[in-house]
């Protein structure tokens, strides 16, 4: 970047530039924690020679904090693959269950809500389908933050529910299914080649609870991609040209990863998981009755506190995904 004729390819200068500063996200906090710790090597040292308890229970405490913020870097580097770093479109979709899947999938848009509350993501909602009684028939997200994509990839798949249902009045046990997609948000940088014949543009109005916020005109716009069947909505804005827009985005989303998946060979297997939301096919179970338990089958992480991970917390289930199954994973 020091050479004279950096900037004469002002895109390879942006390139390099962008790549350097993305390093630099890495290598920085490292230095910063590595001198945190040299520091408490010294105090150690001082501590031997001179002990002091006010000063060893200063010591004690900072090691801590180091020693979190170690784990916490260390969780990071697993953020490796090539769309790690991007945003992340998240589609909750009800399966078998009826009205409790539906009620279910809501369930989880609140929990992946809380969840990127919690780590200081921003959160949108593109489109939302209400069901008639309860729950909602599909509902899409849009989470911005550092490498949101990288931890949502965790979260692909089946999701099971068993619990007392508050519908059923002989307050049986019922057992109900959701499934996640999550797509990397792709920026445009990626080309992503969309035929206008390919597709089908449907309008109709927004849903909402009544009143005077909801749109009385046909805003709303969902678009097939009619080659792949993918679908994608939006109902963000009142305007039908921005949510149109925001849906083109989403699609440009959706197939990206759809490539991906054709390259790598996995499509075959992608869509049967959409068509098999039921028994069999969950990555993680949540147990609210006769016991409360949240157990991922693909890792085998086993958490008691139901109630907490229903409020967003997520990250030892992601944390050993990425564990196990490496970063550049996309399954």
């Amino acid at each position: 970047m020091a050479s004279p004729t950096f900037w004469d390819n002002q895109d390879n200068a942006r390139s390099t530039i962008e790549k350097a500063n993305k390093l630099k996200t890495w290598v920085e906090p490292w230095k910063a924690v590595a001198g945190q710790a040299a520091e408490l090597a010294e105090m150690a040292e001082l501590l031997e020679v001179d002990p002091d308890e006010e000063l060893e229970a200063e010591w004690t405490k900072e090691l801590e904090k180091v020693g979190e913020l170690v784990d916490e870097l260390e969780f990071q580097t697993m953020l490796q693959g090539d769309d790690d770093h991007r945003n992340a479109i998240l589609t909750v979709h009800p399966g078998a269950g009826g009205l409790e899947s539906q009620d279910w999938a809501e369930m989880l848009l609140r929990m992946y809500t809380r969840w990127a509350e919690r780590r200081g993501f921003a959160v949108s909602i593109l489109d939302i389908q209400p069901a008639e009684e309860a729950g909602i028939k599909s509902a899409s997200l849009e989470i911005k933050g550092d490498h949101v994509y990288g931890y949502l990839k965790a979260e692909k798949g089946v999701h099971r529910l068993v619990r007392i249902s508050p519908f059923d009045s002989q307050s049986r046990r019922h057992t109900s299914f959701a499934s996640v997609f999550v797509y990397p948000e792709v920026d445009d940088d990626i080309e992503i080649e969309v035929d206008e014949s390919d597709l089908r543009v449907d309008t109709y109005r927004a849903s909402g609870a009544g009143g005077q916020h909801v749109n009385k005109t046909d805003s709303a716009v969902r678009i097939t991609h009619e080659p792949t069947g993918i679908v994608v909505a939006c109902q963000q804005e009142r305007s039908q040209h921005k949510n149109r827009s925001t849906a083109m985005k989403m699609l440009r989303a959706a197939l990206y990863e759809h490539a991906l998946r054709e390259q790598e060979e996995e499509k075959e297997a992608l869509e049967a998981t959409k068509t098999d939301i039921g028994w069999g096919s969950q990555i993680r179970s949540y147990v609210f009755a006769p016991y409360t338990m949240v157990n991922d089958h693909r890792t085998e992480m086993k958490v008691g506190d139901v109630h907490g991970v229903m409020d967003g917390k997520l990250d030892s289930f992601i944390e050993a995904y990425l564990k196990k199954f490496g970063a550049t994973t996309t399954e």
